[in-house]
């Protein structure tokens, strides 16, 4: 099993900055990609963006050149660094693993005011 810890969401107004962390803790081996996924109310849930073990990484056209994905091996976190905040950014985020099984953290809430 993989524990997940997703901490850094609020309120920010609109062209603000928010740093989302996620702590993994458990079966680390069974982890080859981490990201942030967000879901808006009354929408599906959407990946934001995820790094590969190798440190790839890949995003969301919506938030290409905003949002910046880094991962802490020796911490076993990643950050979800958010510039540039807009409205259409609010939504709880999720931190999420893949490998081995997926697993998602509880979801942190992410609200940027107009």
């Amino acid at each position: 099993q993989v524990q997940l810890v997703e901490s850094g969401g609020g309120l920010v107004q609109a062209g603000g900055s928010l740093r989302l962390s996620c702590a993994a803790s458990g079966s680390i081996f069974r982890i080859n990609v981490m990201g942030w996924y967000r879901q808006a109310p009354g929408k599906q849930r959407e990946l934001v963006a995820q790094v590969r073990n190798g440190g790839s990484t890949n995003y969301a056209d919506s938030v290409k050149g905003r949002f910046t994905i880094s991962r802490d091996n020796a911490k076993n976190t990643v950050y979800l660094e958010m510039n540039s905040l807009k409205p259409e950014d609010t939504a709880v985020y999720y931190c999420c693993t893949r490998g081995i099984g997926t697993y998602w953290g509880q979801g942190t809430q992410v609200t940027v005011s107009s």
